[in-house]
C-alpha cells in the first residue's frame, strides 16, 4: 500500500495536501519593504519559470524524490487592475517515510499532481481588492478553493489593515478503494496589520484561523482514526530592518500555532538579505521548529507475535480516536538555506536557493519528544528564471 506524499512547509515541518484557500491568503499578506509606500498598480508584468527538486532520506533507506516544474505570470491590466496565474506539477516516487524506528518496512509510491490557480487584483486609491481560485489534484486527491480579500492603507500611507476569508473544498479517494468519496471542507479567516515604524524598520501582525470538517485520517496509515473536524488558529509576528551600513535587510519572524487536536507549534525564522555589486544578492536563512503531540498521538510498540505495531493498550472493539503519523508527533526540527540571486538586466533575473532540513523528535523544546522517531533529513534545491516585459 502506498502511503501519501510529505513536502516540507513553509514553518519546517512536513504537511500533505495542505488547504489551497489558505495558502493564497497567506501568500496575499506579503511584508512589504522596508520604506514607506503606497500599494501601487504594477506599470510591468513578469513571467518566472521556476523549477524544485525535493529528496529525503532515513538511515538505510531510499526515500522520497520529487521534481516540480512550475511558470506563474503576473500582468497589469488598464492601469488599475492585475491578473497573475501559476501552474504546478509535482512528479514524486520513491518509498514511503519509516516514521517509526519500531517499524522496519518502508512501500513504494508514484504520485502525479497537478495545481494551478489565477487571481484578479483591483488597486485603490488607498487599499486593494483581489479574489483568487485554485485547483489541485492527483489521483487520490482533488482539491477546489476560493478567496477574497482586501487592504486598506491609512492616511499618511504607513499602516496597512488586510483581511481575507476562503474556502476550499475536497475529495478523498484512496488508492485501494479503503475509502471512497470522503468530504473535508474548510473555511479561512486571516486579519492582518502592516505598521511602518521608522524609515528602517516594518512590523507584520498576521491571525488566521482555519475551520475545517470532514475527513481528516490517513487511509494509508493502519489504525489512523482522527476527529472530523479540526481548528487550526496561527499567529505569526514580522519584523523588516535595514541595516545602513551594509544596505542588507535583516527578516525575522515568529509564528505560533494551536489546534484543537492538541499540537503547539513554535518557529522562529532568521535571514538576511545582503545586495552585492553587479546586481548579485545573497541570503542566507535559518529556521527552528518544535511541536507537541497531538492528544491522540501515539508511538507503536513493534509485537513480536503479532508483528504489528499497535497502540498500547488497544481494544478493538472501541479503537477511539488514534494515530501514529510523525506530522502529529512532538519533535523538533532545523532548516539552513541559502539563496543567490543575479539582477542580469533591466528585464533578466536568476535566482538559485538550496536548503537542508532535519527532524528528530529528541529535538523537541519545552519538553520531551516523541522518542520512537525515525530521523528525517530532507534536501532541497530550487531555481527561478524571471523576465519583466
Amino acid at each position: 500500500m502506498t502511503s501519501k506524499q510529505t513536502t516540507i512547509a513553509d514553518d519546517g515541518q512536513p504537511s500533505s495536501a495542505p488547504s489551497l484557500a489558505s495558502s493564497i491568503l497567506a501568500a496575499a499578506l506579503l511584508l512589504p519593504g522596508v520604506q514607506a509606500h503606497a500599494e501601487a498598480p504594477p506599470t510591468n508584468g513578469v513571467i518566472s519559470v521556476g523549477y524544485l527538486d525535493y529528496r529525503d532520506s532515513q538511515s538505510g533507506l531510499d526515500r522520497i524524490r520529487v521534481h516540480a516544474p512550475s511558470v506563474s505570470v503576473m500582468a497589469p491590466v488598464a492601469g488599475v487592475w492585475s491578473v497573475s496565474g501559476s501552474l504546478v506539477r509535482d512528479d514524486v516516487s520513491g518509498a514511503s517515510p519509516r516514521y517509526h524506528t519500531a517499524v522496519s518496512g518502508a512501500s513504494h509510491m508514484n504520485d502525479d499532481r497537478k495545481a494551478g490557480d489565477f487571481a484578479v487584483k483591483r488597486y485603490l486609491e488607498r487599499g486593494s481588492v483581489s479574489v483568487g481560485a485554485s485547483y489541485s489534484t492527483e489521483h487520490d486527491y482533488v482539491s477546489r478553493a476560493l478567496s477574497l480579500q482586501g487592504t486598506f492603507e491609512s492616511e499618511d500611507r504607513n499602516t496597512t489593515w488586510s483581511a481575507g476569508i476562503g474556502r476550499s473544498n475536497d475529495e478523498i479517494n484512496s488508492t485501494g478503494g479503503a475509502v471512497v468519496g470522503e468530504k473535508k471542507n474548510t473555511t479561512n479567516l486571516l486579519v492582518g496589520v502592516t505598521q511602518v515604524l521608522t524609515k528602517n524598520d516594518v512590523v507584520q501582525l498576521t491571525l488566521a484561523h482555519d475551520h475545517g470538517k470532514g475527513y481528516f485520517s490517513d487511509p494509508y496509515k493502519a489504525f489512523d482514526n482522527r476527529p472530523r473536524s479540526r481548528n487550526e488558529t496561527t499567529l505569526l509576528a514580522r519584523w523588516n530592518h535595514h541595516v545602513d551600513a551594509t544596505d542588507g535587510i535583516s527578516r525575522t519572524s515568529y509564528r505560533y500555532y494551536r489546534d484543537s487536536y492538541g499540537v503547539r507549534g513554535h518557529t522562529l525564522g532568521q535571514e538576511y538579505v545582503q545586495p552585492l555589486s553587479q546586481g548579485w544578492t545573497v541570503t542566507p536563512e535559518v529556521r527552528l521548529y518544535t511541536q507537541s503531540a497531538a492528544d491522540f498521538y501515539f508511538d507503536p510498540v513493534y509485537d513480536p507475535v503479532l508483528g504489528t505495531p499497535f497502540p498500547p493498550g488497544f481494544n478493538g472493539a472501541n479503537p477511539g480516536y488514534m494515530s501514529a503519523d510523525q506530522r502529529l508527533s512532538g519533535f523538533g526540527a532545523v532548516t539552513l538555506g541559502l539563496k543567490v540571486s543575479k539582477q542580469i538586466d533591466k528585464l533578466w533575473s536568476v535566482d538559485v536557493k538550496v536548503s537542508a532540513y532535519q527532524q528528530r523528535g529528541s529535538w523537541r523544546l519545552f519538553n520531551s519528544g516523541s522518542p520512537g522517531l525515525d530521523t528525517l533529513r530532507a534536501q532541497i534545491f530550487q531555481i527561478g528564471i524571471n523576465r519583466q516585459w
